[in-house]
């Protein structure tokens, strides 16, 4: 996949970009008008203003928190990482968890999270009834130690 489509659905959209040449993830950008303060221990959908068409059945857009954000402020998007199929056409919209107890303001074209394209496997399903042995077996949480 050589080009990603992408269009403005709201006036004064940022198109994704990436910051340097090595970053994995392009920027979205909030489109809103006025600045949005997401309240301590609060969350917010903020639109990007920009629908994207993946053309290859294969690959998905996954939406990632920013680690600025998430790390000195505690805003990271509300369902951990969004997905966006490559059917998808609608307006991208990153919901966004307030973690910390002081209210964040979200300006205006304000780098928000960043979306990540990878591939996709979507393997036939198929019920067995009995899975094959490991060494780690069916140890959960915690098993392999610390």
């Amino acid at each position: 996949m050589n080009i990603l489509n992408v269009k403005r659905v709201r006036p004064g959209a940022r198109l994704p970009d990436r910051a340097t040449a090595g970053a994995a993830g392009y920027d979205l950008s909030a489109c809103i008008d006025e600045p949005v303060t997401l309240p301590a221990q609060g969350r917010a959908t903020i639109p990007t203003g920009i629908a994207i068409a993946i053309q290859d059945p294969a690959v998905a857009a996954f939406v990632f928190g920013r680690s600025g954000l998430g790390i000195r402020h505690g805003i990271v998007p509300s369902n951990a990482v969004g997905v966006i199929d490559s059917d998808y056409r609608g307006e991208l919209m990153v919901g966004l968890t307030n973690h910390s107890d002081e209210d964040y303001t979200i300006q205006p074209g304000e780098r928000i999270a960043q979306m990540v394209l990878m591939p996709v496997l979507t393997p036939r399903v198929t019920e067995v009834g009995v899975l094959p042995e490991t060494e780690r077996g069916t140890g959960g949480f915690g098993s392999t130690g610390r």
